[in-house]
């Protein structure tokens, strides 16, 4: 007879059984760009078991939870043997972060986490924490990681527990397993946030997408999307920054914003996912937008549709932080499908599915922000004059 230990361990395999298996499936279909996914694809109950219980019934008689953990967001993502990879954020109720690897044969469901979480190697000052990893592929044929190391503030005043400094940390890997620290990356910036590597060389060096900010929380003077370019990736240093996508008043960037994941090449340009911060009476609001570089000068934006192209709705509006949708990674398909993974209000991933042609078409098709109230309205009269044209054919070529 199996006694209550016994029990209950079988009952949280059981529960978590039924959720890495349980089936996705597509919303309704709203704006013909993307498809969003009506479950989470990572959360925090699929933190594997073993990570958060001791199973020996000697020390842990009655099965508590030994490492709680919080909240699964802001996944770096690739194709790696087939599979769809997710380098998640994982968060323990210390918060503090790691990463981890999960993978999915189809991308949309079923997400697993591999058996340990990534041991990320330290540079001579440690990290204290470490978060929001972009994945790139790059032609030199490393995977290299990017993400944001945070470490207190050394010039805090006492009893100054929260000031702190971020700076990009860089890692690579040829199999998501072992890792090799790279120096951070040095910038003319004081700090630095959302840093992603360009795929390719550019003038034979390395390119970044850099966030440069003042302080750890504000921007300050930083102006938007920057970029700059480093010799030496083992070393980085970016010595010119040159702001490419600026914040702008009154719009959905006008607090902050970021490079998501690295831009995916197409025939007409380099294709953008950046999240924009605006304050509002509730806070701040992170959405998701997109613009498009030219391909010979990937620092020239040649389109950039007004608004923002995915925001929070429902129960993603929920979660430690709230009103948040963030991403930092995304996949592209050999048949030209693309898998948006987003996070929702720094709690758990989820999935939008659309497709190159789509989402070129929707970059370089719709107008652009106008700027000004009088704007927005001559941009719908002018929807409408088409639409009537497109609807009354005969009339309008009698006239």
């Amino acid at each position: 007879m199996q006694n209550s230990f016994q029990k209950r361990l079988q009952l949280l395999k059981e529960r978590q059984h039924r959720l890495l298996v349980q089936p996705n499936e597509p919303a309704a279909e709203t704006n013909g760009i993307y498809v969003r996914y009506k479950n989470p694809v990572l959360t925090a109950s699929h933190a594997p078991l073993a990570w958060r219980y001791d199973f020996n019934e000697a020390t842990n008689p009655f099965l508590m939870e030994r490492f709680g953990i919080n909240a699964t967001l802001n996944a770096g993502a690739m194709k790696y043997k087939g599979k769809y990879i997710l380098v998640a954020r994982v968060e323990g109720l210390d918060r503090k972060s790691f990463f981890a690897v999960a993978e999915s044969d189809n991308g949309i469901d079923n997400f697993t986490f591999w058996d340990r979480p990534i041991v990320m190697p330290e540079t001579t000052v440690p990290d204290t924490n470490i978060y929001d990893m972009r994945l790139v592929q790059h032609e030199d044929g490393w995977i290299y990681g990017l993400f944001c190391t945070e470490r207190k503030d050394p010039a805090a005043q006492p009893g100054d527990e929260s000031s702190a400094i971020a700076q990009c940390g860089i890692a690579r890997t040829k199999n998501l397993v072992d890792w090799e620290r790279l120096a951070d990356l040095k910038t003319p910036s004081a700090q630095q946030r959302n840093v992603v590597l360009h795929p390719e060389f550019v003038d034979g060096q390395y390119a970044f997408y850099t966030r440069p900010q003042d302080s750890f929380i504000e921007a300050g003077k930083g102006g938007g999307i920057g970029f700059g370019l480093a010799k030496d990736i083992t070393n980085a240093v970016v010595e010119k920054e040159a702001v490419i996508e600026p914040r702008i008043y009154h719009t959905i960037s006008e607090m902050k914003n970021g490079q998501g994941p690295a831009p995916l090449k197409t025939i007409h340009g380099w294709l953008h996912l950046a999240h924009g911060v605006r304050n509002t009476a509730a806070g701040l609001r992170y959405v998701l937008y997109m613009f498009m570089t030219d391909l010979a000068d990937i620092t020239k934006v040649t389109y950039k549709p007004g608004g923002y192209f995915i925001a929070p709705e429902g129960a993603e509006r929920v979660g430690d932080v709230s009103n948040v949708v963030f991403s930092n990674g995304w996949i592209a398909d050999e048949d030209g499908t693309v898998f948006i993974y987003y996070a929702s209000s720094d709690t758990r991933m989820h999935v939008a599915i659309s497709s190159i042609d789509r989402l070129v078409d929707y970059v370089m098709n719709t107008p652009e922000d106008g700027l000004t109230s009088a704007a927005s309205v001559q941009t719908i009269n002018a929807i409408i004059e088409n639409n009537k044209r497109a609807m009354n054919p005969t009339r309008e070529a009698a006239l």
